[in-house]
C-alpha cells in the first residue's frame, strides 16, 4: 500500500484550497448578480418594448440559449486556455451585455436588447463552471461541500440585485432600468481583479484517443445527473421568469415583484451552506427527490392564492427545491467521468440543461399568454415525477453493477 494514504493533508495545501474556494464563492456571487437584476426586470421590459404580449419572455429565452451555445465552447475554451481565462472572458461577455441592455432601453430598440441577452448568456454560461471549478480544487471528500459554498455565493447577489433594481430603476426618467443597468456593468470588473489572482487547476492532459461522448452520456449515472438537473433548473426558469408577469397583472408594481424574486433567489442560495452536509448524510439521491418534492409544493402553493405572500411562499419552496435537486446532480455528475474526460463531460450536461432551460424560458411566456398561470404551475409535475423515476432506475443499476476487486 502507498506509504502516503493515511498521512494527514498538508495544512498549507488546505488552506490554499479553501481561499481557492472562497474567491470561487465571490466570483459565483458577482455573475449572478447580473442575472438576478435581470429576471426581476426582463419580462418587465420585453413586455413594454415588444409589440407581442407572448414576446416578453424572449430576452430571457435569448439569454438561456446563449448558455446552452456556449457550454459546448466554454468546454474547449478551459480545456485549451485553462480555467482562469475562461472565466476572465465570461466576465467580459457579461459587462458587454448589460451596456448592450442599457442601450436597448435608452434607444426603445427590442433587438438591441436581446441582443445584450446573448452575452449575458455567454457570461452566464461559463460562470455555471464555477461549480466544477470547485469540484476540482477540492478533494472527494470536501467536494460535495465545496460545490454547495461556490453555489451558495450568489445569495450576496440575491440580496443585492433585486435591492440595486429597486433603488435605480427610476432613476433616470423616462429610461426605466437605463441605470440599473449601467451599474450591473460595473460589477464583473470586481470578479477579473478576484481571478486575477486565483491560482485553478492547469487543463487535463489531451487523451490520445478520447472517449465518445456518446459513450460518456450513456452511462446512467450522467443520465440520472443530467435529467435531475434540466427538471430542476427548467421547472424553476418556467415558473419564475413569468412570475413578475402574473404579479404585475395582479396590479402589484416593480418593487413587490423584485421583493419576490430577492426571496426567490436567498431561498435558491442560501441553503447552500449546508446542502453539502446534508448530501453527505442522506446521500445525492434521497436529497434529489426531496427538492422534487417542494419544487411540486411550489405548484400546489401557486394554485391556492395569487396575494403578495402567495408569491413569496411559492418562489421560496421552489428556490430550496432547485438548490437541493441542482446540487445534488452536480455533485452525481462528478461521478460519472474520469478526470480526462471532465471537461466534455461537464460541457455536454451543461448544453443539455440549458437547452431545456431555453426551452422554458421560450414556452413561459407562450404558456402564461395562453393557457394562464395554473396551468403553467401544473406544467412541471410530469417531469419531476419523470425524474424521480429515472434516479431510482439508476439507484437500481449502481446497485446490480459488479464491484471492482
Amino acid at each position: 500500500m502507498d506509504a502516503t494514504a493515511h498521512t494527514s493533508p498538508d495544512p498549507r495545501a488546505e488552506a490554499a484550497m479553501r481561499i481557492t474556494v472562497w474567491r470561487l464563492f465571490f466570483c459565483q456571487a458577482l455573475m449572478q448578480a447580473t442575472v438576478v437584476g435581470q429576471v426581476a426586470m426582463s419580462a418587465l421590459i420585453g413586455h413594454t418594448l415588444s409589440a407581442n404580449a407572448a414576446l416578453a419572455t424572449l430576452p430571457m429565452a435569448v439569454q438561456m440559449t446563449a448558455v446552452m451555445l456556449a457550454s459546448i465552447p466554454a468546454g474547449i475554451l478551459f480545456a485549451r486556455l485553462g480555467r482562469r481565462t475562461g472565466f476572465m472572458v465570461g466576465a467580459v461577455a457579461s459587462i458587454c451585455g448589460s451596456l448592450l441592455f442599457a442601450a436597448g432601453v435608452y434607444g426603445g430598440n427590442f433587438f438591441v436588447y436581446c441582443m445584450g441577452s446573448a452575452f449575458a448568456g455567454v457570461g452566464f454560461g461559463i460562470a455555471q463552471h464555477y461549480r466544477f471549478a470547485a469540484s476540482e480544487v477540492a478533494p472527494p471528500a470536501f467536494r460535495a461541500r465545496a460545490i454547495s459554498l461556490v453555489m451558495t455565493g450568489p445569495i450576496l447577489s440575491a440580496i443585492a440585485g433585486p435591492e440595486i433594481v429597486k433603488r435605480t430603476y427610476d432613476l433616470a426618467l423616462p429610461y426605466l432600468f437605463l441605470p440599473t443597468y449601467l451599474i450591473l456593468a460595473a460589477v464583473p470588473l470586481v470578479c477579473l481583479v478576484l481571478l486575477a489572482g486565483t491560482i485553478l487547476p492547469p487543463p487535463p492532459p489531451r487523451q490520445k484517443v478520447a472517449t465518445p461522448i456518446g459513450e460518456i452520456i450513456a452511462r446512467p449515472s450522467f443520465v440520472a445527473a443530467a435529467v435531475a438537473g434540466l427538471v430542476a433548473y427548467g421547472a424553476m426558469n418556467l415558473i419564475m421568469t413569468a412570475t413578475p408577469l402574473e404579479m404585475m397583472l395582479c396590479g402589484f408594481g416593480v418593487s413587490a415583484s423584485a421583493s419576490v424574486i430577492q426571496w426567490h433567489a436567498v431561498a435558491m442560495f442560501a441553503p447552500g451552506f449546508f446542502t453539502g452536509r446534508l448530501i453527505n448524510r442522506f446521500g445525492m439521491r434521497r436529497m434529489m427527490m426531496a427538492g422534487a418534492v417542494l419544487t411540486a409544493g411550489c405548484a400546489l402553493v401557486s394554485l391556492l392564492g395569487e396575494t403578495f405572500w402567495h408569491f413569496v411562499a411559492g418562489l421560496v419552496l421552489l428556490g430550496v427545491g432547485w438548490n437541493w435537486m441542482f446540487v445534488s446532480a452536480t455533485a452525481l455528475l462528478a461521478t460519472a467521468y474520469e478526470p480526462a474526460e471532465r471537461m466534455r463531460a461537464q460541457a455536454a450536461n451543461d448544453f443539455i440543461v440549458f437547452g431545456t432551460v431555453a426551452c422554458t424560458a421560450f414556452l413561459s411566456g407562450f404558456v402564461h399568454a395562453q393557457l394562464g398561470w395554473a396551468l403553467l404551475n401544473l406544467a412541471v409535475i410530469p417531469p419531476l415525477v419523470a425524474a424521480l423515476a429515472l434516479l431510482l432506475w439508476q439507484q437500481r443499476v449502481s446497485r446490480l453493477a459488479p464491484r471492482p476487486a
